[in-house]
């Protein structure tokens, strides 16, 4: 037999900083080096590891690991590195998962806004 995956409509955002989840409730502060700051946010926060140093260069996405985020209470149950451009899914039970962008966009279209 052959099955196909059924249609689902899902929430979905594209994380490229903190703050960029409607969901973070992030605001802004200012940074001591002059420039605007995010507070750290509830679904991702920003990346920190003691074991990864922040100017190491992502294997996934070829950015600096100071520009990834975490995934703050995700399927798994350690933290998932996030990297700019992936996305943030809200699943039905409110938990998040990330997909990465390529992967995302080969299974999910944008839903045209107005209809449900």
């Amino acid at each position: 037999m052959k099955y196909q995956k059924r249609p689902a409509l899902i929430e979905a955002t594209q994380w490229f900083r903190n703050g960029d989840h409607p969901y973070d409730e992030s605001i802004p502060l200012d940074s001591p080096d002059g420039g605007p700051r995010m507070t750290e946010g509830k679904i991702v926060r920003y990346f920190k590891s003691l074991n990864i140093p922040g100017n190491r260069v992502c294997r996934n996405c070829g950015n600096v690991m100071q520009k990834h985020g975490e995934l703050v209470d995700g399927l798994s149950d350690e933290n998932e590195i996030v990297c700019p451009g992936d996305y943030i899914v809200t699943a039905p039970n409110g938990q998040h998962y990330k997909v990465p962008a390529d992967i995302f966009e080969t299974m999910y279209e944008p839903y045209p806004s107005g209809e449900r």
